[in-house]
C-alpha cells in the first residue's frame, strides 16, 4: 500500500507509547485502558480535551499519563506524542471502549519487524458490531481511500483513531490539523511521505458510554464532515515531495 519497498529500521525492543485522546469518557476509560494487553506497551498517555466529568481522575487511576492542552482533537494527540519522549512507536486508540486494545500487537508488530511505518486499523474490513457503525462513516473512510488512491496510489478503507506508526516519522510529516480532520491529515502525509503502510482488519464495538463526537447526531456530523472536506482539499493541494 505504498510506494517505498522498505521501511525504516526500528530497534531491536521499541519502547511503544499508547496515546488516547479523551473528551467526557468517565464510564468508558477505565476499563478501556484496564484492557490493554499487558507488556503491549510502556506508556499510556492521555490527551484529554477538557472533560468536566472525572474522565481525568479516572485516567490516572489505571496508570496513565495526562496531558490537557486544551480543546482539539489533532491538539490533543499531538501534545501527547510530544510528552512520549523516548518513544518509538506511537499507537492511537480512542477512549471510548469502541477499540479492541486486543489489537494494539497486531498494529505494532508491523512496525517493530521493520515491515512498515504506518499500520492503520480497518473497521471496514473487520467484524463490527451492529449499531457500531453509521452508514457515512463507512462511506466517508471509503470515499477518502479513493480519494487517496487517486492522488498517491494508496489506499486506506477507514479513516478511524486506532493506527500506529513510528513516532519519529509521524514527527517528520509536519502535521497541522487540530481538530478532527487529524486523522485524514496524518494518511494522507504519510502517503504523500511514502512510507511503507499497512492495513489490518480490526474488530468493532459499540461505545461503552457517553455519546459520540463525530457521529453522536447530524449537527455533529455534519460539522465533522466539513472539516474533512476541508483537510482533505488542503493537504492535496500542498506539492508532493520529489525524491531526493
Amino acid at each position: 500500500m505504498a510506494s517505498d519497498p522498505a521501511a525504516a529500521p526500528v530497534p531491536a525492543r521499541p519502547r511503544v507509547a499508547l496515546v488516547v485522546p479523551t473528551f467526557n469518557e468517565e464510564e468508558a476509560i477505565g476499563p478501556t485502558l484496564a484492557g490493554v494487553p499487558q507488556g503491549a506497551v510502556d506508556l499510556v498517555v492521555v490527551a484529554d480535551g477538557g472533560s468536566a466529568d472525572r474522565t481525568v481522575e479516572r485516567a490516572r487511576a489505571a496508570g496513565a499519563e495526562v496531558v490537557s492542552p486544551g480543546r482539539g482533537f489533532g491538539l490533543g494527540c499531538l501534545a501527547a506524542v510530544r510528552h512520549a519522549i523516548g518513544a518509538d512507536i506511537v499507537v492511537f486508540m480512542d477512549g471510548d471502549g469502541a477499540d479492541d486494545p486486543g489489537m494494539i500487537p497486531s498494529l505494532v508488530e508491523p512496525i517493530a519487524r521493520g515491515e512498515a511505518d504506518f499500520v492503520m486499523a480497518s473497521r471496514a474490513t473487520g467484524e463490527r458490531e451492529p449499531g457500531s457503525m453509521s452508514w457515512h462513516q463507512l462511506a466517508a473512510g471509503w470515499a477518502a481511500g479513493q480519494g487517496m488512491r487517486l492522488l498517491y496510489g494508496v489506499r486506506f478503507t477507514d479513516m478511524c483513531t486506532f493506527r500506529a506508526i513510528r513516532r519519529d516519522r509521524l514527527l517528520a510529516l509536519g502535521m497541522t490539523e487540530m481538530t478532527y480532520g487529524w486523522n485524514l491529515e496524518m494518511q494522507m502525509r504519510a502517503a504523500r511521505a511514502g512510507l511503507v503502510s499497512r492495513e489490518v482488519p480490526v474488530a468493532y464495538r459499540c461505545r461503552r458510554g457517553g455519546v459520540s463526537k463525530v457521529a453522536g447526531n447530524l449537527r455533529s456530523s455534519i460539522r465533522v464532515g466539513f472539516r474533512l472536506v476541508a483537510t482533505f482539499l488542503r493537504v492535496a493541494a500542498q506539492p508532493t515531495p520529489r525524491p531526493t
